[in-house]
Formats: structure tokens, C-alpha cells, sequence
């Protein structure tokens, strides 16, 4: 929703308070088409004035009433072209000229982006389309990105983001909190956008920048905030427990110049240990009471990561199991390509390209990057350094993150130097 051609604290802060601005002027309007476009012509208008005239003090409040200038706009608009202004003359008693102090008094709390999440997620719209539309609105991600994640091109996110908001436009979908039964029919979406908007963050599809912590943060913010409303939901803590496993490596996962180190080469004494243990200490309990879903497997794969001390004391097979009841748990072909990887390093590298051909008739990740980086690994790891070089780069070309291309391609350029030496 937000351009990124002004200062980047701007940016962040104004990624941040996008879904709660929309959150709070949805549930005054009722009408979520029209309130994220008012709210997207407030963040061009904060994007321009802040720049210059600096950070109001309450620049939450500040979007929060240039968005209801902006749909009091296009409803005057509306009223004149339908030439109804006597109806609604009375109903329209607003200041046009108001512009916003900056110490503007606001009603709106932080549940409001719950709210939204859960709104957005209604079983009135597809999976695919309130999870894309969910993370366009909430997490603010860009179509392209959105598209990343789903594995699909740009244009056909476009169509499905579009006919969401078409869908919530004509239902009457109302902006409140669902019932308790309501949230159990929502959850699998509302957490599957958790999961994809702090995987974004956590490394990003596109750009520059490998991490971006804005989102990740914010993820990891509204899991606490559905845990405590759901606090005895097992996948619920699961997906917590995973997030605080994975972003306990935050800070060794990139060099001095953002470069990426990857899991096996970084230094372990930068893991968070608070996240770590707030981790074990999550899934342990979640596990210990029964039933078991994809996130709390992922979760365990991850503390098993996190408590070795030493890359070498990775317990792998442990790893590989867990990969394997994943695996048959969901339709995932990452999933069946990290279990390819797991399985390289119990059984050796010609096992897991062995299990990567069948991914080859997945149309989902056939001719994907990450097949190729994986296919590179296994290939170096077996000597055969020709063919990692291959893998490498065919990878690098198809990834449009910056700072995984200059990894595979460094990876290729030492396998071509000692190949040559």
C-alpha cells in the first residue's frame, strides 16, 4: 500500500499504522473498498507532508482523520452525482476544511487490527482470496510480494485481491470481532496470513533489503494478540512458538553489509536466548497436550535447530522425521523440499536430489529458485561442483531478492575459483 520513495522511518512507521488507521475507519464506514482507499490517499498524503513538515505528534490521529476527509469526499461526490444532497444533507455535517492537529484525539485501540484480520478472512471469500486480501490489508504487502508467497503470477493475485474486496463490498460482511464459532471457522486463514506475513519478513521476496523486521514484528505482535484470545488453541501457540524460534536468529543471519549467512555458518552466540526459551518453553507445553497440526511440527523442527549448541549436534534425524508426519499432514511442496534436505544430511546428498525430482512435476515449484539453490547445495556437497554452479546461477537469476542473488552468486563464483584452480 505504501511507496518506498521517502525516508525509511517514514515508511515503517507508516506501514505500521496503515492496517489500524483501516481498521478503525471500516468500522466507522462500514464499506472496506472505499475505507482502504481513503486510507491509501491519507499514507501518499503523509508520505509527502511528513517528509517535509516533519512527524505529527499523533500521526496515527492525523491519518486517521485525512482518511474520513477523504471518504466524506467521495461520498459528497457520490451524493452530488446522484443528485441527493437534501437526503443526506443533515448525515453530512462535517467540517470539510478540517485540517487534523496534531494532537487530534483518536478512538482507536489495537484490537482494531485483530478485528480486521479476522474480518478479512471471512468464510464468505475463498481461502486464496481472504488470505491475499489479509495480507494486502493487514500485513501491507505489495501484490507482487502476495503473489510470491502463493506462487502465482502477479496478475492473477491482482484479480483475486480485487474480486475480494468486491465480495466483502456486496456481502455486508459487518466489522466487528466474530463469535466464538466464527473465529474457529476463520482461524485456519487468520493464521496462515500470520505465517506468510512474518515469512515476508523474515526474508523478503523482493528488494534490497533481506529482512523486514516491520513485518515480522507485527506478526509476531498479533500472534500474541490471537494467543491471548484463543489461549488454549494448540496450533494457535504453535505458530507463536515457531515465529520466536525463527526470529531468535534474526541478528546472525545477515553480515555487516546485510549480506545473508545462512543456518549452518552462523554464529550462534547472537541467537536470542530469551526467544529461544520463551520457544521450547511454548511448544513443549503445546505439544504435551495431544493433538498435534503443521505449525507445532514446524515449531519442533525449529527448537531443534535452536537448542543445538553447534551446527554439527544438529540432531537431523529427529528433523527428518518430523519433516516426514509434516509431509503427510499438507499439500506443501516446500515442505517436501526441506524434508528432501533433511534427508540429504542423514542419508547423503544423492537422497535428497533423488526425492527433488518428484518436485519437478509440481507445477507450483517446478522452474521455482528455491529448487535450484537446494539442487546447488546437494550438487556441491556431492563434488559435483559443475552442476552446483548451474544451480546457482539459474537460481540467482530467477530470485528477485537482491541479497539472495548475491549469495548464490558467490556461491557459484567460489565453486568456479577452486574448480579452475
Amino acid at each position: 500500500m505504501i511507496s518506498e520513495s521517502f525516508d525509511t522511518s517514514i515508511g515503517h512507521l507508516l506501514r505500521d499504522l496503515a492496517p489500524q488507521v483501516l481498521g478503525a475507519v471500516a468500522r466507522r464506514h462500514g464499506d472496506f473498498a472505499a475505507a482502504e482507499d481513503a486510507v491509501q490517499e491519507a499514507l501518499i498524503a503523509a508520505a509527502a507532508q511528513w517528509q517535509s513538515d516533519g512527524i505529527p505528534d499523533n500521526p496515527r490521529g492525523w491519518l486517521y482523520h485525512v482518511a474520513i476527509r477523504r471518504m466524506t469526499d467521495h461520498l459528497r461526490s457520490e451524493v452530488a452525482r446522484r443528485r441527493r444532497e437534501d437526503t443526506v444533507a443533515t448525515a453530512l455535517s462535517f467540517d470539510y476544511a478540517f485540517v487534523p492537529p496534531p494532537d487530534a484525539e483518536l478512538s482507536v485501540d489495537q484490537d482494531d487490527t485483530l478485528v480486521l484480520l479476522f474480518m478479512c478472512c471471512h468464510p464468505a471469500l475463498t481461502s486464496s482470496s481472504a488470505i491475499a486480501l489479509t495480507l494486502r490489508a493487514v500485513g501491507g504487502l505489495k501484490t507482487g510480494e502476495i503473489a510470491n508467497a502463493f506462487l502465482v503470477p502477479e496478475a492473477t493475485m491482482a484479480q483475486r485481491i480485487s474480486r475480494a474486496k468486491q465480495s466483502i463490498k456486496t456481502s455486508g460482511i459487518p466489522f466487528s470481532m466474530p463469535t466464538d464459532s466464527e473465529r474457529a471457522e476463520r482461524l485456519g486463514s487468520v493464521l496462515h496470513v500470520l505465517y506468510l506475513i512474518f515469512s515476508e519478513g523474515y526474508t523478503s521476496s523482493v528488494g534490497a533489503e533481506l529482512q523486514r523486521t516491520d513485518l515480522s514484528n507485527e506478526a509476531v505482535r498479533l500472534a500474541r494478540k490471537v494467543r491471548e484470545l484463543l489461549p488454549q488453541d494448540g496450533e494457535v501457540a504453535g505458530l507463536l512458538a515457531l515465529m520466536l524460534l525463527t526470529d531468535a536468529r534474526r541478528t546472525a543471519r545477515s553480515g555487516p553489509n546485510g549480506e545473508l549467512i545462512p543456518l549452518d555458518e552462523q554464529d550462534r552466540a547472537l541467537w536470542n536466548r530469551n526467544l529461544i526459551e520463551e520457544g521450547v518453553a511454548l511448544i513443549s507445553e503445546t505439544l504435551s497436550k495431544g493433538s498435534i497440526g503443521s505449525y507445532q511440527l514446524q515449531a519442533a523442527i525449529a527448537a531443534i535447530h535452536d537448542e543445538a549448541d553447534r551446527v554439527e549436534d544438529t540432531d537431523w534425524a529427529e528433523i527428518l522425521a518430523l519433516y516426514g508426519l509434516l509431509e503427510k499432514m499438507s499439500d506443501n511442496p516446500m515442505v517436501s523440499l526441506n524434508r528432501a534436505i533433511a534427508a540429504a544430511m542423514v542419508d547423503g546428498p544423492a537422497v535428497g536430489l533423488e526425492l527433488l525430482t518428484v518436485l519437478d512435476g509440481d507445477s507450483r515449484i517446478a522452474g521455482h529458485y528455491r529448487l535450484d539453490a537446494v539442487r546447488g547445495h546437494l550438487y556441491e556437497k556431492s563434488g559435483n561442483r559443475e552442476r552446483a554452479i548451474a544451480h546457482y546461477r539459474a537460481a540467482a537469476e530467477r530470485t528477485a531478492s537482491i541479497p539472495e542473488r548475491n549469495y548464490l552468486l558467490s556461491k557459484a563464483a567460489r565453486l568456479n575459483e577452486l574448480r579452475d584452480a
